[in-house]
C-alpha cells in the first residue's frame, strides 16, 4: 500500500452533511448523533470548530482516521475558567495511524485559530478516552491546574496572561444530588443518550431512583460545581462514580456496594 497522503477537513455548515462528524458517525440516525449534529450547529455560531483528519481511498471516499473539536473558552463545555483562550474539548487519532505526528498536525489547525487569544487549554486524563498530558508537552504546553483525575494543560501565545484554572467544586450542589442515581449530560457527546438508557435500565433492576439533569448551555457545563469534567457524569447519593459515557460497569459496581 502507497503512503497515504493525509488531508484535514474543516466542517461547517456547507458540508456538514458530505463529512458528519467522527464520533458515532456509524449510527447516524440514533438519537444521541442527531444531538449532537444540533448541538454543533448551533455552538459552530458560536466559534465551536470542528477539523476532521483522514485520507481518499482508491475510490475517492474521504476515510476517517481523526479529529479535534476546540471552542473560545467563553463558550467551553468544560469545568473551566479559560476566558480569553481556546479550549480543545476532544482531539483523537486512531490507533494505527498513531505514531506519525497527525496529533500534532490537528494542534496545528488549533494553533492557527487562536491566533490573537491568549493560548490554547486543554483538560486532560490518564483514565479513559481523554487525551493525556504527552502530546501536548511535546508541543509547548504547561499544566497549570490540576483536580484528579483531571489536568489542565495550557499554552500561552502571549507573555502577559491570566492562566486558565478549573473552576470549584460545590458541596453544596454535590449535596442536592444526595439521593439516588443523578445523572447530568449534554449534547456535546454522542454517546450519552444510548449509555442514559441503559443506565436507567440497570438503575430500576437495582430499585435506585434516578434522576438525569440536562446541561443545556454552556455556563451551566462549566459553574455546575460538581464536576470539572462538565460533560457527562453520573452521581450516586452525591457522589461523582463514572463520567465515562461508554462504560455502566462503574454504575453496577457502585450499586453493588
Amino acid at each position: 500500500m502507497s503512503e497515504l497522503k493525509y488531508e484535514i477537513v474543516d466542517v461547517n455548515e456547507t458540508n456538514l452533511e458530505k463529512y458528519g462528524l467522527f464520533c458515532r458517525k456509524s449510527k447516524p440516525k440514533e438519537q444521541g448523533y442527531k444531538n449532537k449534529i444540533a448541538w454543533f450547529k448551533e455552538q459552530h455560531k458560536k466559534g465551536l470548530r470542528t477539523r476532521l483528519l483522514g485520507y481518499r481511498n482508491d475510490k475517492g471516499r474521504f476515510v476517517l482516521v481523526g479529529f479535534i473539536e476546540y471552542v473560545p473558552g467563553e463558550y467551553t463545555w468544560r469545568g473551566i475558567d479559560a476566558k480569553g483562550w481556546m479550549v480543545i474539548h476532544c482531539m483523537w487519532v486512531i490507533g494505527k495511524h498513531k505514531g506519525q505526528g497527525l496529533g500534532s498536525k490537528l494542534l496545528e489547525e488549533c494553533f492557527k485559530d487562536a491566533k490573537g487569544m491568549n493560548g490554547v487549554a486543554v483538560v486532560t486524563s490518564k483514565t479513559h478516552w481523554l487525551p493525556n498530558g504527552k502530546l501536548f508537552l511535546k508541543n509547548g504546553f504547561a499544566k497549570v491546574d490540576e483536580m484528579q483525575p483531571f489536568e489542565l494543560y495550557a499554552k500561552k501565545l502571549k507573555d502577559k496572561v491570566t492562566l486558565p484554572k478549573f473552576n470549584p467544586m460545590s458541596q453544596r450542589k454535590l449535596d442536592s444530588y444526595r439521593k439516588g442515581l443523578a445523572i447530568l449530560e449534554s449534547y456535546q457527546c454522542p454517546y450519552s443518550h444510548k449509555i442514559i438508557q441503559n443506565i436507567k435500565k440497570i438503575a430500576e433492576k437495582a430499585q435506585v431512583p434516578v434522576k438525569v439533569d440536562h446541561l443545556s448551555n454552556c455556563k451551566e457545563a462549566q459553574n455546575k460545581g460538581v464536576h470539572p469534567y462538565g460533560t457527562f457524569y453520573v452521581l450516586l447519593n452525591g457522589k461523582v462514580i463514572s463520567y465515562y459515557p461508554g462504560d455502566t460497569r462503574y454504575i453496577k459496581q457502585a450499586l453493588k456496594q
